[in-house]
């Protein structure tokens, strides 16, 4: 792991039995407070966006996705566009279903707020089993938008998500792999 890996990575507060018991919850929130901490993670993430194509807009993720893809929008000059949970944008809204361990969940996205053919860079603070990414990828994509790449704060290696998002061809990079 690299000095500014390990500096965002002391960042992180461990939560065990977080929301429920058996699951280590990875707090960002000392990394967010921290002013130093949140551009290093917005510079790391920049650098990552820029490694490809640049992008023409920042998808965030519903929540911590906006907190960090407006931030890395703004250090690229790009748009940022909220892929927001059921009911929270008005209509007309694209949508997409998806399965949840315990259930389902819908994402939104406002209609017209993404060009056809425009190279979208997909956000989130954390990437586990993959499901919510993926979501947003299909959403975007059915908007008409070209999706290849995610980019994520923390993995969490053992849920599989890097394989389920490049299953849907979709790569992933993340700044910590835990």
């Amino acid at each position: 792991m690299t000095k500014a890996a390990d500096r965002l990575l002391a960042l992180v507060r461990n939560v065990p039995d977080f929301p429920e018991p058996g699951i280590l919850f990875r707090d960002l929130t000392p990394m967010l407070a921290d002013p130093a901490g949140l551009s290093l993670a917005i510079e790391m993430l920049a650098a990552a966006a820029l490694a490809g194509p640049p992008p023409d807009l920042i998808a965030g993720l519903e929540a911590r996705g906006f907190l960090f893809g407006v931030a890395l929008a703004e250090r690229l000059g790009t748009g940022f566009v909220p892929l927001r949970k059921a009911g929270k944008l008005p209509p007309p809204v694209h949508a997409v279903d998806y399965q949840l361990e315990y259930g389902t969940a819908r994402l939104e996205l406002a209609c017209g707020t993404v060009p056809t053919g425009a190279r979208v860079l997909l956000v989130d603070d954390l990437l586990a089993t993959g499901g919510t990414a993926i979501a947003g990828a299909r959403l975007l994509r059915e908007a008409g938008a070209e999706v290849e790449q995610a980019l994520f704060v923390i993995a969490l290696e053992q849920l599989g998500g890097r394989a389920a998002l490049a299953a849907e061809g979709l790569a992933s990079t993340a700044l910590l792999d835990c």
